[in-house]
């Protein structure tokens, strides 16, 4: 995977002494807002979704009215933030044939058979792929049927219903991704939380869950060293 997919990286950083740069600071930017525009558009919607179970969610944000006034307002960022993240990761997320091979292996991955991934995992591995489209045809989903439920005085009541049901089904699938996604990122992969934080992985974790990607970084620096050194002797 060359870097000059990923605009924003620069493999020549390391922030500490055995580190790698992962995500720089406007990648990790932008993955928070994603997450606490998502969070906050999936309370306040459990709130107005069934009041009686989720009532003490509403004094969260100032109560029922205030709720209902909020939560598209919280969607309507959750979309935008990772129209900006979806344009930032495109590059990376186009599907390969690596992809393919590594779903089939899936079951592996999850029960944690295979300490190390496949050679050719790159960037992304194919179920961190699965999960951004997941989100894109949510989102999608969401800014669609969010509309039609904003302004249903103007469009056929049948429409709002159907966008009700739709509307729900996409929250209940970002759900299930998200909590997989908590888990993966923290006790699954023991340090892959760093990387959203100080944006930095270990090169032990890179060649393990990653190699692909990794080697493609010793590839670059090897070159960049060769350059820089050609570049310093005496003419």
């Amino acid at each position: 995977m060359s870097s000059r997919e990923y605009p924003y990286q620069d493999s020549t950083v390391r922030s500490r002494r055995g580190e790698i740069l992962r995500h720089p600071l406007y990648t990790r930017v932008l993955h928070w807002l994603v997450a606490l525009s998502f969070i906050l558009a999936l309370l306040s919607g459990f709130a107005i979704y069934s009041p009686w179970l989720y009532r003490w969610l509403t004094p969260l944000f100032g109560g029922g009215p205030m709720t209902r006034f909020l939560h598209p307002w919280f969607s309507l960022a959750f979309v935008i933030a990772f129209t900006f993240q979806f344009f930032n990761w495109i590059a990376l997320m186009r599907w390969t044939d690596s992809d393919s091979r590594w779903m089939r292996r899936i079951k592996g991955y999850v029960t944690n058979r295979g300490q190390r991934e496949p050679a050719d995992t790159g960037f992304f591995n194919g179920g961190q792929k699965l999960y951004f489209w997941t989100i894109v045809a949510s989102a999608l989903l969401f800014l669609v049927t969010g509309l039609l439920m904003w302004f249903d005085h103007i469009v056929p009541r049948w429409l709002v219903a159907v966008s009700y049901v739709i509307h729900d089904l996409a929250g209940l699938v970002m759900l299930a991704g998200f909590i997989i996604h908590i888990y993966e990122g923290t006790a699954a992969a023991p340090g892959t939380f760093q990387s959203m934080t100080d944006g930095t992985v270990t090169r032990e974790w890179a060649a393990t869950h990653h190699p692909g990607w990794y080697s493609s970084r010793r590839d670059e620096n090897r070159t960049a060293d060769f350059t820089d050194k050609r570049r310093s002797e005496p003419k």
